[in-house]
């Protein structure tokens, strides 16, 4: 191998790299140093202020071509869940499952399984409140504690749902396009690693959370929201006081800490997230709209819809297992992708038309701009931070930089790792490790996704070194950052929507994920070493 000629842009871009990872690691926003270190590089190897002010906008630009179809399904998929709560079949789609929730374990299990599936469809961020609103007073009367409540839902939803993200595949799709590799490739081994690091965090909070646990009664659930009752008047009486001595500043939410609107209605406990730099964002679920109709006509119409979606869904499903066995034209990631976002137009037309026909242009509108709000806010912070890594790949640097076609673009990221290759061990478990840890790490974030192009980039040029598979090490370093950013060990992640819904205090419910979560992710790592 011919060695490799670093440049002062090489270096540049690795500075770049370190002071985002301490950026993440002091829980500031990434965005700004990111924009930064995507400026300085381009001028470090253009030598010009001109390419170097475009390679801000470019870089974005170029992330935005290459995700803006992950953003339109996360965008579809959420306006019809909105149009479903309009509706108010979303709460009955769930509904049956409270027969079954009689005791603890029967309600550990019920509250794991419905929010991992409607987590893999509907993203957790939009299933928590549909799972808690509904099931997490029933698991509270069955004897559930409310920290095992939010630990369940945290691990399920945030956890084993969102990091393999199979159904949507956005995290695979990032993890993949920054490794050069195919989603589907990556998308088949976060399944099985998700899986195996949800059972194993499942069973250490079974074991753990189950002294915990008591005899059925309808007094554990009057227990539970006098206290949280308790708490939120004390939480309004603070707020009143902090208002009286700070004016209006109070509503500009510039904290960067994220604030908790915490709704007054009975057990419901809706919670909406805003401000911060943690870059959650969680809809308004507020009740659904009768306008003075038909109650009984409304609600039939609900419950059509209520079965309607699920089997849909659970008929996509169907063929996309046929598909892998060869008996239907298998979909690909993207048509896939693209299948998930077309019913969920379909469907949320379909929603619209039945609830307020003489209103279905409008609302569907409507539910379509919250969509496409929801997705930018919950996305949209990626941008510019997937534009710096890009920057580091031969096959966008380019682009970014303003290149011609016949001009051979650099590749900042591979050749720093090719370089580096030589003083590190060539361990297949140490490189596993490592980029787990670099995941981990770039979770700290608090938004889930900012570090997957880091490390998928990592993982494609990793693989040929370490001899595993560049979409086993992506699969990897995505484990790291979804479980740590995604919402079950960082508390200023959409962790706290959990929390809200579960009624504990955010960051004891980050502590108690933690020695589980980490368990699972470590023996996931050492079994995607050595087997996948």
């Amino acid at each position: 191998m011919q060695p490799i000629d670093l440049t002062a842009a090489h270096w540049v871009y690795l500075a770049g790299v370190i002071v985002i990872i301490a950026t993440m690691v002091m829980r500031k926003n990434i965005v700004v140093p990111a924009v930064i270190a995507t400026f300085l590089t381009a001028f470090a190897f253009s030598d010009s202020i001109v390419t170097a002010i475009a390679s801000i906008f470019n870089a974005s630009l170029v992330a935005a071509k290459e995700l803006f179809n992950i953003f339109l399904i996360i965008a579809l998929v959420t306006a019809m869940l909105g149009g479903l709560r309009q509706m108010g079949a979303d709460r009955l789609m769930i509904a049956p499952f409270r027969k079954v929730m009689r005791s603890p374990t029967s309600s550990f299990v019920v509250l794991a399984v419905v929010t991992y599936v409607i987590s893999l469809f509907f993203w957790p961020t939009p299933a928590v409140p549909l799972v808690g609103a509904v099931l997490i007073p029933v698991a509270i009367r069955a004897g559930l504690s409310p920290m095992s409540v939010g630990m369940v839902i945290a691990i399920a939803g945030q956890g084993m749902a969102l990091s393999s993200d199979y159904v949507m595949k956005v995290a695979p799709g990032i993890s993949a396009k920054a490794a050069g590799i195919d989603p589907d490739a990556v998308a088949d081994k976060s399944l099985i690693l998700s899986l195996i690091v949800g059972g194993v965090a499942f069973l250490i909070t079974f074991v753990m959370q189950r002294r915990t646990w008591r005899a059925p009664s309808a007094e554990l659930l009057t227990e539970w929201e006098n206290e949280a009752d308790r708490h939120v008047a004390t939480v309004e009486a603070a707020d009143s006081e902090a208002l009286e001595n700070s004016g209006t500043e109070a509503s500009s939410g510039g904290t960067g800490s994220g604030s908790i609107v915490r709704s007054s209605g009975g057990s419901d406990g809706g919670v909406t997230t805003t401000g911060g730099s943690t870059g959650t964002a969680v809809l308004d679920h507020g009740t659904p709209s009768d306008d003075g109709g038909n109650g009984i006509e409304r609600t039939r119409k609900a419950m059509i819809f209520a079965v309607l979606v699920p089997l849909v869904y659970f008929v996509f499903i169907a063929y996309l297992v046929l598909g892998k066995i060869g008996v239907v034209p298998e979909l690909k990631g993207g048509d896939a992708a693209a299948m998930v976002g077309g019913i969920a137009a379909l469907l949320l037309f379909a929603v619209c038309a039945a609830d307020e026909p003489s209103k279905f242009l409008e609302t569907t509108a409507e539910h379509l701009v919250d969509g496409l709000v929801f997705a930018f806010k919950a996305m949209g912070i990626v941008l510019p931070i997937a534009g710096f890594f890009l920057i580091g790949s031969a096959d966008y640097a380019g682009q970014i930089l303003g290149l011609s076609d016949d001009a051979t673009a650099p590749a900042f990221l591979y050749d720093l790792v090719t370089a580096g290759e030589a003083h590190l061990p060539n361990i297949p478990i140490f490189t596993s490790f490592g980029v787990l840890l670099v995941g981990l790490v770039a979770g700290l974030e608090g938004s889930g996704f900012s570090g997957l192009p880091l490390t998928g980039a990592l993982a494609g040029a990793l693989a040929p070194g370490s001899g595993i598979d560049p979409a086993t090490l992506a699969a990897i370093g995505q484990m790291g950052n979804i479980w740590s950013g995604g919402g079950t060990l960082v508390a200023w992640s959409s962790l706290v929507a959990v929390a809200g819904f579960a009624r504990v205090p955010v960051i004891s419910l980050a502590r108690k994920c933690f020695l589980p979560v980490i368990s699972g992710l470590i023996i996931s790592t050492v079994i995607a070493t050595y087997l996948l």
